[in-house]
């Protein structure tokens, strides 16, 4: 019988879509039919395929119809990965491949004219999804063999070129092919990222406890930050050390944000699971689709998916445009960030502790102590500054903190504390852990994740911290959404202390930490000892 099916898969966002590639080569009008909404990329894959087959030494079937089905037919198909599965479905058809080999194999990969493979992008979420559909073997470009095989309990196999897939398949010898170029795109400059990030640490920066104290209760609950003050009080200082605080990402955490940084093109052969939390600064004039993720075609992750799991710092935040400053909503309400195309809404993770520094003002002199205030801009001008760090993105923050700059002799102070990073690094995932242990069974990994309703169903504040938390709202000075802010960052400060349940003293420390009031020197005296 002319038929035969290979099976490759679709990619929507980071969700992974099962691919039939049906191929018939029977008798009628000759021509080559792809069908199942291409994309004109894809549509090329006819050329593609056709040349690969006949430079590898096989036969087109070029006297008969040859019609390709992707199906399901009704999802849009884009990309060059389909090329393996195209040519080798036609070559099962054809009777060169035995059509019984197919049956429990994923097919991934993009030919070149001369029958060689070449490696494509998102290789892990497509070999993730291949595994939760329940196939185990799984072919893909050499280079992308150890990204395939981080998938655990997958039978991987890395090949050059389209006759030694064929060789495999038919349970010959492999020929010898010429190695795989690895992908066009390449990393040419470090200095922005984990080899700087690795090189500060929080023991450099001396004073700051109020803030150093915050930063620590980010990092352990994943709540968000808002830094503002003077420019040169240490905003960025700091902001840059809070990956250092993350302890190292769980399997699962890896998994995720490799799949996302696979998915995005930003593995190079070689590089293993991604096992320590990102961080990524953009720069304030960065486009909507740059940091929200899009493009035409093809949906890629932006920033602030591929530091999932990390640190997002948007300095200058006020110098952001209005779009990118609203898009940010979603992400900081729920983790996640919808993007939507004419055929395409895709879904990308973007769980990152969101970090936004602000200075007071455009020129970013302006001090609260007119003593030593040098700025000259008028007053409407820093009212209008001050207006894009208001409202519905503020209220998304959970923490709030005015930085003032440390002054020279607090900086040579000999008794001033001056905790590591590791010191500090070592608390945080110890209240991780306690987190962890808190919401076993349950999707949520930290306190800054737990939805409102569940967070006052099962785990309550005590009830005179109920009673100061809801007093503050029928002041008006938290909204319902600040409500469960605070009650979040309660639980953090109870992990962090080693307390199994928030109290009063506990809620206050949330309450100051969320509207921005200096914390108590209780408080910081009890974390530093």
């Amino acid at each position: 019988m002319p038929f035969a099916t290979a099976r490759t898969l679709a990619l929507s966002g980071a969700m992974g879509h099962l691919i039939d590639v049906q191929a018939d080569v029977s008798p009628g009008q000759v021509a080559t039919v792809l069908v199942g909404r291409p994309d004109p990329s894809l549509n090329e894959s006819r050329d593609r395929c056709r040349m690969a087959i006949l430079n590898s030494g096989l036969d087109w079937p070029s006297s008969r119809r040859t019609t390709i089905l992707l199906s399901p037919a009704d999802l849009p198909k884009r990309g060059t990965h389909y090329d393996l599965a195209i040519a080798v479905a036609v070559l099962g058809a054809t009777g060169v491949v035995p059509a019984a080999a197919l049956g429990d194999v994923v097919l991934i990969g993009e030919l070149t004219l001369a029958g060689g493979l070449r490696s494509v992008p998102g290789v892990l979420p497509m070999v993730m999804a291949a595994g939760q559909r329940g196939f185990r073997h799984v072919v893909v470009p050499e280079p992308q063999a150890h990204e395939a095989s981080m998938v655990p309990g997958m039978n991987v196999l890395g090949l050059r070129s389209l006759a030694q897939v064929v060789a495999e398949l038919r349970d010959e010898p492999v020929p010898e092919a010429p190695p795989v170029a690895a992908m066009s795109s390449t990393r040419l400059l470090s200095w922005r990222g984990a080899g700087r990030i690795d090189e500060v640490d929080l023991a450099d920066l001396v004073g700051m406890e109020d803030t150093r104290y915050a930063v620590e209760v980010a990092a352990a609950g994943g709540h968000h930050l808002l830094l503002s003050g003077p420019k040169g009080c240490g905003k960025t200082s700091i902001a840059e050390r809070i990956p250092g605080l993350l302890p190292d990402l769980t399997r699962e955490e890896a998994l995720e944000l490799t799949a996302v940084h696979s998915l995005a093109g930003a593995l190079e052969p070689g590089d293993g699971l991604l096992t320590r939390p990102p961080f990524a600064a953009p720069h304030h004039d960065a486009s909507t689709s740059s940091l929200v993720g899009g493009g035409s075609g093809n949906v890629r992750p932006g920033e602030i998916s591929r530091a999932h799991c990390g640190v997002l710092l948007l300095d200058e935040f006020p110098l952001f445009r209005a779009d990118v400053i609203n898009a940010l909503r979603q992400p900081l309400e729920s983790g996640d960030i919808s993007v939507a195309r004419a055929e395409e809404s895709v879904v990308l993770p973007a769980r990152s502790i969101v970090v936004l520094a602000a200075n007071p003002c455009p020129c970013g002199d302006f001090h609260a102590d007119a003593s030593i205030d040098r700025c000259k801009c008028r007053e409407v001008q820093r009212r209008d500054y001050r207006r894009k760090v208001t409202g519905p993105i503020t209220d998304r923050i959970d923490i709030t903190r005015h930085l003032r700059g440390v002054t020279p002799t607090a900086s040579r102070d000999p008794l001033a504390v001056r905790e590591s990073s590791a010191t500090v690094r070592a608390r945080v995932a110890a209240a991780r852990e306690r987190q962890a242990e808190r919401y076993r069974g349950e999707p949520w990994r930290l306190n800054g994740h737990v939805p409102g309703p569940a967070l006052a169903e099962r785990w309550p504040l005590s009830p005179a911290a109920t009673d100061l938390v809801d007093d503050q709202l029928w002041k008006g000075r938290l909204t319902r959404r600040g409500v469960t802010r605070v009650q979040r960052l309660a639980w953090t400060v109870a992990d962090l202390a080693g307390v199994d349940r928030p109290g009063t003293a506990e809620a206050d420390i949330a309450l100051r930490l969320r509207s921005g009031a200096p914390l108590l020197a209780a408080t910081l005296t009890r974390e530093a000892g």
